[in-house]
């Protein structure tokens, strides 16, 4: 066998799993409408305001309850059982889509309404987020969880290319209303993925009790382990500053380019491809160790500041490949990280404050890149890049400590050899 046969092999490894299989393809649809969704609630709100700050507002209602009640997430994703948990939260969050589409479509929407929804949709992600991360290694195993969670990446990225390019095309001929409603349909994708799988084939750890004294338990478990605590106060930082896009990128496909929807969906689009590459990179090169974060954030941070003064349109959209490339690696590298690191039975409250660094920040850095960005798109994106890079000088010398006093890859405890049946 070749090379070249052996990486691709690799690369996809995890889609030799059945239940993965169908959890990949039922993504592949339902990613695809959240991105659609993406883009319309963005350009929704800049044609209700016309203002950067009022979109980071959006945001910030969005993953308000992630930064504030984050842990209690990753409680609940420990004590139940995670595929029951996602059938839940996949039909809230297709009810709320549709409801703002219908909003939009009878043209009776307000911007109230928007907050009201977006914060609903954040107590939906307050539990979907670390349920989803911790049910990978339920149905893939240790082995091959790093490569099914680059795959993960690489299939939101996919549908970062397809969903707002389609967005793009329907804002301009229909309006926006059919994103939201595209997106409410593509939720049954996700629900058919759920019902078809085979639970005693899925590799479960036994759902915690309840007790007193887990979401304590579960911070001072993260506190006491610097692999675990390093990568979070990484993501906490880049994505305050850097991981803010769906606020600037409007905001400099507008005012800095003088674009439309089509530019900004497209600047999105081509992070998107990016980041498939990235991605895929990320699958086939396997479990790195936690000094290959810290080296990604100096890349990612570099093609960020790059793209952020870019002085023309065409190169601005051409370092949207590299920076989508980088950024995705970076997340999936902190994210494979973070799960080979922790117990089993912490994983759900570990990822958790992983979605509490990623998502819970957007509270913060959108409103705050919004207003910026108001000011000078380009000084919006290009703090998150000299951010990006900072988090990489410094994180590295403690990685390298962390990881030399103790292997997090052979520290954690493993997967059950052997699926569980629920019953």
């Amino acid at each position: 066998m070749t090379a070249f046969a052996v990486a691709a092999r690799r690369m996809f490894s995890s889609l030799r799993v059945p239940n993965y299989r169908l959890y990949f393809a039922g993504q592949a649809i339902s990613l695809s409408g959240t991105w659609m969704q993406s883009v319309g609630q963005g350009w929704l709100v800049l044609d209700l305001t016309g203002s950067g700050t009022a979109i980071g507002l959006v945001l910030a209602l969005q993953f308000l309850p992630v930064l504030l009640l984050g842990p209690l997430g990753g409680v609940a994703a420990d004590r139940f059982d995670k595929r029951r948990l996602l059938f839940g939260t996949q039909v809230v969050a297709a009810l709320l889509a549709a409801t703002l589409g219908l909003l939009v479509l009878f043209e009776v929407v307000r911007l109230w309404m928007v907050f009201i929804l977006a914060a609903c949709l954040g107590f939906v992600n307050l539990v979907d987020n670390p349920t989803r991360q911790s049910f990978v290694g339920e149905m893939v195993g240790s082995d091959d969880l790093t490569n099914a969670v680059s795959l993960n990446s690489v299939l939101v990225n996919v549908a970062r290319v397809a969903g707002p390019a389609a967005a793009g095309a329907l804002i301009i001929t229909l309006g926006v209303a059919p994103c939201f409603l595209i997106n409410a349909a593509s939720y049954l994708a996700a629900l058919a993925a759920l019902a078809l799988m085979r639970p005693d084939r899925l590799h479960r750890t036994p759902p915690q009790g309840r007790g007193r004294g887990q979401l304590r338990a579960g911070l001072r478990y993260v506190r006491t382990n610097r692999v675990l605590l390093i990568p979070l106060i990484m993501m906490a930082v880049v994505g305050t500053l850097a991981y803010e896009f769906q606020v600037i990128l409007p905001l400099l496909a507008r005012f800095t380019f003088g674009g439309d929807a089509a530019t900004y969906g497209a600047m999105t689009a081509l992070m998107g491809a990016g980041a498939v590459v990235g991605g895929l990179l990320t699958a086939a090169a396997g479990r790195r160790r936690p000094t290959a974060l810290a080296s990604m954030a100096l890349l990612f941070g570099t093609f960020q500041t790059a793209a952020a003064f870019a002085p023309t349109r065409a190169l601005a959209l051409a370092a949207m490949v590299p920076l989508g490339a980088a950024s995705i690696a970076f997340l999936s590298l902190g994210n494979a990280t973070l799960q080979l690191a922790s117990a089993p039975e912490m994983r759900g409250r570990v990822m958790a404050l992983w979605a509490v660094a990623f998502l819970g920040s957007t509270p913060v850095g959108g409103p705050l890149m919004g207003w910026i960005g108001g000011h000078s798109p380009r000084w919006a994106l290009g703090i998150g890049g000299l951010a990006t890079l900072l988090c990489g000088v410094l994180a590295f010398r403690p990685l390298a400590r962390a990881a030399a006093a103790v292997s997090p890859m052979a520290s954690a405890a493993p997967l059950a050899a052997e699926p569980v049946d629920k019953a």
